[in-house]
C-alpha cells in the first residue's frame, strides 16, 4: 500500500468543503498557534476553483479571526493547478498525480517549500517551511472532506 493517494485531476479532487486545522510553530522562538476553520474550493467563473478560507487563528492565546482567498487555475498539463494569490500574482504549481508534490514560492527574502499530500479520497495535508532571515516557522495543515 502507498502512504500516497494518486488523484489524476487536483481540482475535481479539491472541489467542495474541507475542514482545516493548521498547527503553526516558531522555530526561533518557540511559540505555537493554531487555525482551525474551513476551506471551500468553489467554482471560479471563467474554470478552476476558488479558494475561500475562513475561521479562527489563536497565536500566544489571543483567537483572532482569519481568512485567506487564493484561485486554483488549470494548469499547463492536464490535471495540474496553477494556484495563484487574490491578486492574481502566481504563488505556485500543483500536481497531485502521484499523490505528492512540492513546490517552492520565494517571497522577498524568504523561501516557502510546500509539501502536499492526499492520504485518501477525503484525507489530504500541507506542510509549509518557511526559512528567512525574519522567518523559520513550519505550518501544517491537515484537510478532512466535509458531507
Amino acid at each position: 500500500m502507498s502512504e500516497f493517494w494518486p488523484v489524476p485531476d487536483a481540482l475535481a479532487y479539491l472541489a467542495g468543503s474541507w475542514r482545516a486545522v493548521r498547527s503553526v510553530r516558531d522555530l526561533a522562538s518557540g511559540d505555537e498557534g493554531e487555525f482551525s476553520g474551513t476551506t471551500v474550493f468553489g467554482p471560479l467563473e471563467g474554470g478552476g476553483l476558488l479558494h475561500h478560507e475562513s475561521g479562527t487563528f489563536v497565536w500566544q492565546g489571543v483567537p483572532r479571526p482569519a481568512e485567506r482567498t487564493l484561485s486554483f487555475l488549470p494548469g499547463t498539463a492536464r490535471g495540474t493547478a496553477d494556484v495563484r494569490f487574490s491578486d492574481g500574482r502566481p504563488f505556485h504549481d500543483l500536481d497531485l498525480a502521484s499523490g505528492h508534490h512540492i513546490a517552492d514560492h520565494p517571497c522577498s527574502a524568504d523561501l516557502y517549500r510546500g509539501e502536499f499530500t492526499v492520504l485518501d479520497e477525503d484525507h489530504w495535508r500541507t506542510v509549509w517551511r518557511v526559512r528567512g532571515p525574519a522567518k523559520d516557522l513550519v505550518l501544517t495543515t491537515d484537510y478532512a472532506r466535509e458531507g
